[in-house]
């Protein structure tokens, strides 16, 4: 057991190539990421921008709910289970 780990890390590092940029070990298994620093860098940026969009969107909706007059407040409820205080936020609108 104490030389297949490295031997099987040292191979997936051979069979990754040169792109092979993250390697995780767990209980899982072994996982190896083998995209390129660009694509890494093109999916980071299609993230980013989904992220953006979902924040303008937010506001513009939370600008045209304050702009019709629509009465919405947000409500928090606590409830004690056995593992302790659970909060739910919640948006309600009359």
């Amino acid at each position: 057991m104490k030389r297949l780990v490295p031997a099987l890390l040292a191979a997936l590092l051979i069979s990754g190539g040169a792109y092979a940029q993250s390697i995780n070990v767990g209980p899982g298994g072994v996982s190896v990421d083998t995209r390129s620093p660009r694509e890494r860098a093109v999916d980071r940026e299609i993230r980013r921008d989904d992220r953006r969009d979902r924040y303008d969107r937010r506001r513009e909706r939370d600008w045209r709910a304050d702009r019709r007059g629509d009465r919405c407040r947000t409500v928090t409820t606590e409830r004690e289970t056995p593992r302790g205080v659970v909060r739910r936020t919640s948006r309600v609108c009359d």
